[in-house]
C-alpha cells in the first residue's frame, strides 16, 4: 500500500505529537517538525506508510538522542501486560468459542498505539472491541485453514499487544509458532525484549524480521526471515503498520487482525475508522 496524500497531514501531525509526548524543548519540538516537513515535501509517494514513518522516526530518534524513544511508554503497557493478560485469559476461558475470543483480544490489544495521530482511551476501547461488530470476519476460513496447517507465522505489532497475542497463541492448538518482531526500536512497536517481557518465547520461537520500520516490510527483511514466511503455512499479520505493508503480498494465506485507525486505511478497507478488521486476503 503505498502513501496517498491524505497521509500528509497525519504524518505532520505524528511529529508534532511525538514531539509534545517526547520532548519539554520547545526549539527542539520546533526542529523535529522542520526536519519531518522538509522529508515530508520531498517523500517518494510510491512508498509504503510504515517506510515513510521509519524515516519521520529516525529524525526523531536523532533529535532526541535517543535509540528508543517511547521506552518509557513501552514500559508503561509491560507493566499493566499481566494485569490485562490475566483479565482477558479469563474472559477467552468463559467462552462458548475460545478461539474466537481470543482473536477478538488479539485484535483488541491493537487500541495501543502512537504511531497514528489521534487520542485512546485503552481500558474503554479494548472493551468495546471485546464486543464490537466486525467490519469483516473471516473467522470461518481461518478456522478451516487453522486446521490443515502445522506452522503459523505470527507478525507482532505493538506494546502491550504481546500480551494479547499470547492468549491467542495459546488458543491456536499444537502448531509450530514463529512469532516475529521488529529488529530495533521503532515507536511502541515490539522488540525481542518485549515479547519475552510477554512470555511469548514460552510457548513460540522468537524472530527478528530484520524490518525497522513500523510494519513488515518485505524490502527491508532478512534472507532468513524471508525463508520463514516462505515456508509458514499461514500468517497472522496484527495491526495497522503490517496491513499497509503487505495488503498485496502474494502466494500465501495471510489473515489480517487490525482496527481501522485513519482514513487511508478505513478508506482502503471500505470500513469507517474505528471499525474492526479480520481479513482474509484470498477471500473470494
Amino acid at each position: 500500500m503505498k502513501c496517498y496524500l491524505e497521509c500528509i497531514p497525519c504524518f505532520v501531525k505524528q511529529a508534532v505529537e511525538a514531539g509534545n509526548i517526547l520532548l519539554s524543548s520547545g526549539k527542539q519540538r520546533e526542529e523535529i517538525l522542520q526536519k519531518c516537513l522538509k522529508l515530508i515535501i520531498n517523500m517518494d509517494r510510491d512508498m509504503t506508510p510504515p517506510e515513510a514513518g521509519m524515516k519521520i522516526h529516525s529524525i526523531i530518534k536523532f533529535i532526541t538522542g535517543k535509540k528508543d524513544p517511547y521506552k518509557k511508554i513501552k514500559d508503561y503497557y509491560n507493566d499493566r501486560g499481566p494485569e490485562f493478560y490475566k483479565r482477558y485469559k479469563g474472559k477467552v476461558a468463559k467462552s462458548k468459542d475460545r478461539l474466537l475470543a481470543a482473536v477478538r483480544c488479539a485484535i483488541a490489544g491493537n487500541v495501543v498505539d502512537f504511531g497514528v495521530a489521534g487520542e485512546f482511551d485503552a481500558e474503554k476501547d479494548i472493551e468495546k472491541v471485546m464486543t464490537q461488530d466486525f467490519a469483516y470476519s473471516d473467522y470461518d476460513a481461518f478456522r478451516d485453514i487453522l486446521s490443515k496447517s502445522r506452522s503459523v507465522l505470527y507478525l507482532a505489532d505493538n506494546v502491550p499487544e504481546t500480551f494479547f497475542d499470547r492468549i491467542l497463541i495459546e488458543e491456536l492448538g499444537d502448531k509450530e509458532i514463529t512469532y516475529a518482531v521488529r529488529s530495533a526500536p521503532i515507536i511502541n512497536d515490539a522488540t525481542v525484549e518485549d515479547a519475552l517481557i510477554a512470555g511469548i518465547d514460552r510457548i513460540a520461537r522468537v524472530v527478528e524480521s530484520g524490518s525497522c520500520a513500523p510494519g513488515t516490510v518485505l524490502s527491508l527483511c532478512s534472507a532468513d526471515f524471508l525463508e520463514i514466511i516462505r515456508k509458514s503455512d499461514v500468517i497472522i499479520s496484527k495491526g495497522q503498520g503490517n496491513y499497509e505493508a503487505l495488503e498485496d503480498i502474494k502466494g500465501k494465506d495471510v489473515f489480517f487482525m487490525l482496527k481501522a485507525k485513519c482514513k487511508v486505511v478505513a478508506k482502503h478497507l471500505n470500513v469507517k475508522i474505528g471499525d474492526i478488521i479480520f481479513r482474509y486476503n484470498n477471500r473470494k
